[in-house]
């Protein structure tokens, strides 16, 4: 877990462990490697700052976790640091996040006030001078605006999936957004169509394959791992890892599992979430879950908050025998791409960046209903030797498209184009 230091001046900085692109050379390969090391020797000592609203917990702070000491080891200055706020600007910025992804409802003038205050506290904490400034997601995006001089080339990195967003939250934030130099989207069709910057980016986020949650298990580590959990790895596990929210439609996994334990009686589900003991809408969807798991002993709710960390899912994705994204909205996923390099197809809805990394009856399953979900999962626990060949290739597709190294190369190729501008 990062370590976030409030000491000296500035927003709060977090401490990333050292990492070397030398370590990932025998797995995506010499020539891949030595381009990034090409590009980046045009960016020698550059000035990076990673901004964001928080260093723990999801996407962002995974992808972060990896990015800025790679950027550090191919010779740039890269730091990461977070934004502060009450639980006033947490709430308004869920609120945001949640019209963003198309839930309607309306911010009022007060909600607005709370956001733009809190942007301009975090502004006047503003020190140093960086060559290029990503800001991560909207909880920070009027820091630019908020500032007299900002110096540099400033990028917003969108991770959040746009198709559907409220007009009225969109409207908000787009003066914000255009104001930067340029943006990063997750793929074109995240990109709203009356936004004025030009030539956004499209940077489908990655997974770290030296990770904690990836590095490879033994079969009897990862088997004694899910054990300690009541989990039986001799039997069929259904999975999915995702936040209890209904945006991840875990309850519309639990109606599909039900469906294939007919087929298939003895099968497991475990749902894993990473949860914030003072998130009180997480666990108003971990008691709703609960309730509608009922009496069945073979769901497992698990979470953090019972010891789950990375290592732990890293053991249940290499044990199970179907892994589920039955997303509502999904920005990307990258619990995705780390189930496919686990060698593990994968039954994902046709939502978001999913389809990006499920390339139907290739590497698993795109679906749209329960019952599709369920089917396609009993396919899998029915065919093995199936599961296996398609497993096989989604590791060389995640390996090709979604490591961290090419999310590493994309981001020097767009400072680079950047700065010739």
């Amino acid at each position: 877990m990062p370590l976030v230091s409030s000491r000296g001046p500035g927003l709060p900085l977090v401490e990333v462990s050292a990492k070397h692109l030398d370590d990932y050379r025998s797995i995506v390969g010499e020539e891949k490697i030595e381009e990034i090391l090409d590009l980046a020797a045009k960016l020698k000592g550059a000035r990076v700052l990673h901004l964001s609203a928080t260093a723990f917990g999801g996407g962002v702070a995974e992808l972060l976790g990896t990015l800025v000491p790679l950027l550090n080891d191919a010779g740039l200055q890269a730091e990461w640091r977070v934004i502060e706020g009450s639980e006033e600007f947490l709430q308004v910025t869920r609120c945001l996040h949640q019209g963003l992804q198309g839930v309607e409802g309306k911010l009022d003038e007060s909600m607005k006030e709370v956001f733009l205050r809190y942007n301009k506290a975090n502004a006047s904490r503003w020190v140093g001078m960086y060559d290029f400034v990503v800001v991560h997601d909207p909880q920070p995006v009027a820091i630019k605006t908020l500032l007299q001089r900002p110096q540099g080339k400033w990028i917003w990195r969108c991770h959040i999936d746009l198709t559907k967003a409220n007009p009225e939250t969109w409207a908000f934030l787009k003066p914000f957004v255009e104001e930067y130099d340029g943006a990063i989207f997750t793929m074109p069709q995240n990109v709203p169509q009356d936004l004025m910057i030009q030539e956004p980016a499209i940077i489908p986020p990655s997974i770290d394959p030296l990770s904690q949650k990836n590095v490879p298990l033994a079969k009897e580590e990862s088997a004694r791992i899910v054990r300690r959990f009541g989990v039986d790895p001799e039997k069929p596990i259904v999975l999915q890892v995702s936040r209890f929210d209904p945006w991840k439609d875990p309850l519309g996994v639990i109606d599909a599992y039900r469906l294939v334990k007919k087929e298939y009686p003895e099968a497991q589900l475990v749902l894993i979430s990473s949860m914030n003991p003072d998130d009180a809408e997480g666990l108003q969807w971990y008691e709703k879950l609960a309730r509608h798991a009922g009496e069945d002993e073979k769901i497992f709710l698990l979470s953090n908050l019972k010891g789950v960390e990375n290592l732990e899912v890293n053991a249940f994705q290499r044990e199970a025998d179907a892994v589920v994204q039955k997303s509502l909205r999904e920005g990307f996923g990258l619990v995705v791409s780390e189930a496919l390099w686990k060698e593990k197809p994968v039954v994902g809805a046709r939502t978001g960046g999913i389809p990006l990394q499920v390339i139907d009856e290739v590497d698993g399953f795109l679906v749209d209903s329960v019952e599709e979900c369920a089917d396609k999962i009993s396919r899998l626990l029915g065919n093995p030797g199936e599961a296996a060949r398609m497993g096989a290739r989604g590791k060389e597709i995640v390996r090709e498209n979604f490591l961290s190294t090419r999310n590493l190369r994309d981001y020097l190729r767009l400072f680079l184009r950047l700065s010739r501008e």
